[in-house]
């Protein structure tokens, strides 16, 4: 992978940007979609291996997604809704969804010879059907007012389940992992942080805390350690920073 690019998918946001930054520090060579009009951080201005495009994801047709994915061996989506009244229940309503829809036609139209590794930053607040996650009354209730009521709830959950049941667990062209951080806030550099397959808190009682800095780290070390990446392949880990 380190002769191949890797793909950053809302490159402009918070978690986004730090990615980036992660990656090049690796001496990886970064393809960053931003959305049109996004500023580019001074420390990322002009970097050498830093191809910038800028797109609407969800508007590029099947030739411009089969170009914008040429020569990446892996993928990462930082995408997310801005919050704001717009962001929260404006178009795109299925944003993070559409955008793994339209990810996996593009490697399946490519059929590259080894998988394309995908990162999915998602929420805690999305539960893992695949594991009997130990979630109280009261939490499912809440998670299902906000399925509900909040588009982008939902839209995490089915860009999740579009991975753990579309591609599936033994897809032989896109592997991936799905990243659930709790309750996110700023660092300025990554600390010690824990993984775990499944919540060891309530995301609506007792939320943990989780580093954007320390998503990020996370995210870059699955695109490039092969051992993290196998145990955590097909999987949805839960990260929370060390308390």
């Amino acid at each position: 992978m380190m002769d191949e690019s890797i793909l950053v998918l809302g490159a402009s946001g918070a978690t986004g940007r730090l990615l980036v930054r992660q990656l090049l520090d690796r001496g990886l060579r970064v393809r960053a979609v931003m959305r049109p009009g996004a500023g580019v951080p001074d420390d990322l201005a002009g970097h050498e291996r830093l191809d910038l495009r800028r797109a609407n994801l969800l508007e590029l047709d099947d030739a411009a997604m089969a170009e914008l994915i040429q020569g990446c061996g892996g993928m990462a989506s930082c995408l997310g809704h801005n919050v704001s009244f717009k962001g929260l229940f404006g178009q795109p309503r299925r944003l993070v969804t559409d955008a793994m829809r339209k990810l996996s036609r593009a490697v399946e139209a490519r059929r590259p010879e080894t998988p394309v590794r995908l990162v999915l930053m998602n929420t805690v607040a999305n539960c893992n059907p695949d594991l009997d996650e130990a979630l109280s009354v009261g939490h499912r209730l809440v998670i299902g007012l906000l399925r509900a009521l909040l588009p982008p709830h939902a839209d995490n959950e089915q860009a999740a389940e579009h991975l753990r049941t579309r591609i599936g667990q033994d897809n032989s062209l896109l592997e991936w992992v799905t990243v659930r951080p709790d309750a996110l806030f700023d660092a300025e550099r990554p600390s010690e942080y824990r993984l775990h397959p499944s919540p060891i808190r309530s995301a609506i009682f007792d939320p943990g805390r989780t580093s954007r800095v320390n998503v990020a780290h996370f995210m870059a070390e699955l695109l490039t350690d092969e051992a993290l990446w196998g145990q955590w392949r097909g999987r949805m880990p839960v990260i929370y920073d060390e308390a």
